[in-house]
């Protein structure tokens, strides 16, 4: 068995779980494709074992264990998909194991942890971010000598999680010209770039992470791994703070870009493959396409690959995908609106400030128990992003006061 970091590792991790894991489909998006006139295909690891490629690395480290390494048990932290492809391992093998994981993790996927490993594993809540679960998991591991398992720092991982690079150069028609990965901590654009740069050395691989997590491009512009001071937590699946030490240097020396996309047009592009493709993707499984078509810097001349990483998608989130969405396109404005008292003032508002293609979506004031002094917070859709220019010169010739609040003003955290 190989446990090193080479092409040779990745593939005897696909022997391994060519049994076990799904041959996932590589579809045409017909969508993506005549928006920017190239060959878009989808590698649909959101239909994986778990609904994530997460499940490769897992297993693949987990099999590998001894008998007596098998008898201690297992440990991992995870924002959730690693997590589930840790427990279906411990189901399958019979082999005992504990889930940190941080407080921001979706409900559907803490459940769906305790429903894939049942009485093989326990779940536990620790911190408020992967890495303080990391710490937790970490803890427990030397105390009770259970194997941590880790989602994207290890060989066996990393092999693991490469072996989606075979099965879609496999099932392309012709050769790739460029695969948009996921980022967080590296496991997979490493595991993918070490087969590549062997058997398909001509592929443009660009690394996509979190705006509000670009851990990756702090290390290649660092030189080493260093820790965000702060990230976003809410691509859950990629919002690392700290890369791996292993991960790193391959992506350093092997991937060609790394690009950051915010996280409203990660949300768009959850929106437009649910409405178009029918595809349920988690945020970290929309940023590739959501970079194709931001961040992508240079022509590809054949087809290009998009890894949908993963669909553990809480649906209690979608009103917040839809909102940081609208904010993104510039389609929804909040403002402070303050009404003086007489007669009239708010059909003036509705009259002569909105467009006939505006839409109020909230209105509501913020000094409930005095209507005669506070403003009114007033949340306005447009029919176009650029209507906007008109509402504002309509605003400003009103003799209402009105005050628009920018985008990351701590109002925000009110309302999404």
């Amino acid at each position: 068995m190989t446990n090193e970091l080479t092409a040779d590792a990745v593939d005897e991790a696909a022997a391994r779980l060519a049994p076990v894991v799904r041959r996932t489909p590589l579809e045409m998006s017909d969508r993506l494709t005549a928006a920017l006139g190239f060959p878009v295909l989808l590698k649909r690891e959101d239909l994986q074992l778990c609904r994530s490629y997460k499940v490769r690395g897992a297993f693949n480290v987990i099999s590998t264990l001894t008998d007596a390494e098998r008898a201690r048990g297992v440990v991992c932290a995870s924002a959730g998909n690693h997590g589930q492809g840790v427990a279906y391992a411990c189901h399958l093998l019979g082999i005992r194991g504990r889930v940190y994981l941080p407080a921001n993790t979706p409900r559907q996927k803490r459940q769906r942890i305790a429903t894939i490993g049942g009485e093989w594993i326990e779940p536990i809540i620790a911190g408020s971010s992967y890495d303080e679960a990391s710490a937790a998991a970490h803890a427990d591991a030397e105390r009770t000598g259970a194997v941590y398992v880790h989602p994207f720092d290890d060989p066996l991982t990393i092999a693991g999680q490469g072996t989606i690079a075979p099965e879609l150069v496999a099932q392309a028609e012709g050769p790739i010209d460029t695969v948009l990965v996921p980022v967080g901590g590296g496991g997979l654009i490493a595991g993918l770039a070490l087969w590549l740069r062997a058997h398909a050395p001509g592929v443009h691989i660009v690394g996509v992470e979190p705006a509000g997590a670009p851990s990756m491009r702090a290390a290649l512009d660092s030189g080493h791994p260093v820790a965000l001071e702060a990230i976003d937590t809410f691509i859950d699946g990629a919002a690392v703070g700290r890369v791996g030490d292993a991960t790193f240097p391959i992506v350093r020396d092997l991937v060609d870009e790394v690009v950051a996309v915010p996280e409203g047009a990660v949300c768009t592009e959850m929106l437009e493959l649910y409405q178009s493709e029918g595809v349920i993707a988690e945020p970290a499984g929309a940023l590739a396409g959501a970079a194709l078509r931001a961040e992508l810097r240079r022509s590809p001349q054949g087809p290009v690959v998009c890894i949908v990483s993963g669909g553990n998608n809480d649906v209690s989130r979608y009103g917040e995908v839809v909102e940081r969405s609208l904010l993104h396109e510039g389609l929804r404005h909040y403002f402070l609106v303050t009404f003086p008292q007489e007669p009239g003032a708010l059909r003036h508002f509705l009259d002569d400030v909105l467009g006939p293609g505006d839409d109020i979506v909230l209105f509501e004031y913020v000094k409930k128990n005095n209507r005669e002094t506070g403003p009114a917070l007033v949340g306005i859709e447009l029919e176009h992003a650029t209507d906007l220019a008109g509402l504002v010169e309509r605003m400003t010739a009103s003799p209402l006061t009105i005050e628009q609040v920018p985008p990351g003003s701590p109002l925000f955290t009110f309302l999404l």
